[in-house]
């Protein structure tokens, strides 16, 4: 979509280029009533200055923006944000540079945040995470043309870079190892369905469990919480044909189910094993210790930040993929049981 311009604001307000110009940049020679006309059509269509004139008539907000589609509660206890955060913002401040964080409660409202923030030259730039397959937030950025780095796979046809680790191959790694264990009825609980990590892991978790001959992988979704971790585990662990082992897509669920089979009096790893799709002090603070997906969260929020200030000084910076997330086996897997083997042949 071609960006706006100067001559846009003008034909639409009826008034000529010089007009704008001294209406955008504060300058005498416009009525009041005008300056407020002109201001309100280039908010209206997502105008900004090009970035040659902005650097040289438009002081830097020296801030960069985060807007999270996701419930405040939930990020109070999700460990995975707190560390990408304390990433960006350690390469954010060695570079002068702070964070605008906002949280809403979808895509619509996030796209109104970045919308209002670049109409007010709050930022220079933003950080798109939980992206979903078809995201109305990637065709916004670019119609207002602003400078932002996707925190997932770079998308067709977009030019924006994208910082991004393999979920397939961890997702293949984890499932891997417990066939090698022993387990054949393995179950997956999985974060939103909407987000584009969330499908290439169960497509990934799918995949193997066919290559290892199981054609009806069971998978339910959920909103990352511990409470939808506990419920999902509770109704696959009662359940005549429960499953010998479950994997989760963070730890927070992860570790809800530890104390779900405690209360159903199913051991961990005896009866049951358990591996979270993150690494995090809770991992080792549980008992039994989580087996889990482990990386450097605070280095990718680092990278992420890294992509989108090279984008604001009007780099080209390439898409990046981060380091893949590895298996940290630990006492929460182990062989199934005689039973469970049982169950699985019957």
């Amino acid at each position: 979509m071609k960006r706006p311009t100067i001559a846009d604001i003008a034909k639409r307000a009826g008034v000529s280029t010089g007009a704008v110009s001294y209406a955008l940049n504060g300058l005498p020679g416009v009525s009041t009533t005008t300056r407020e006309r002109i201001l309100a059509i280039a908010d209206e269509i997502g105008w900004r200055p090009n970035s040659a004139a902005r650097s040289l008539s438009v002081a830097r907000a020296h801030a960069v923006g985060l807007v999270l589609a996701r419930t405040a509660r939930t990020l109070g206890v999700e460990p995975f944000f707190m560390q990408f955060i304390s990433g960006l913002e350690a390469e954010l401040s060695a570079r002068g540079s702070a964070l605008l964080l906002q949280v809403v409660d979808g895509h619509d409202a996030a796209g109104a945040a970045m919308r209002a923030w670049w109409a007010a030259r709050r930022v220079d730039g933003v950080i798109v995470t939980d992206l979903y397959t078809e995201d109305s937030r990637v065709p916004l950025i670019e119609q207002l043309g602003i400078p932002a780095v996707l925190v997932g796979r770079p998308r067709p046809g977009s030019e924006l870079p994208g910082v991004w680790s393999d979920d397939a191959a961890a997702v293949t790694e984890e499932t891997d190892y417990l066939f090698a264990l022993g387990h054949r009825h393995i179950a997956r609980v999985a974060g939103l369905s909407a987000l584009e990590h969330t499908q290439v892991r169960t497509r990934a978790f799918r995949a193997a469990m066919r290559r290892h001959g199981v054609g009806d992988a069971e998978v339910i979704d959920t909103d990352y919480t511990g409470e939808q971790g506990a419920r999902a585990t509770r109704a696959l662990l009662t359940r005549k044909d429960r499953p010998t082992a479950i994997t989760f897509d963070n730890d927070v669920m992860a570790v809800a189910a530890v104390g779900v089979a405690r209360e159903l009096g199913i051991a961990v790893p005896g009866e049951l094993s358990i591996v979270a799709g993150d690494d995090s002090q809770l991992c080792v603070l549980v008992h039994p210790e989580l087996t889990a997906l482990s990386r450097d969260i605070s280095a990718y929020g680092a990278h992420a930040a890294r992509t989108l200030l090279d984008a604001v000084e009007g780099l080209v910076p390439p898409s990046y993929q981060d380091v893949t997330a590895h298996l940290v086996p630990r006492n929460s897997t182990g062989p199934p049981s005689p039973a469970g083997r049982g169950r699985m042949d019957a």
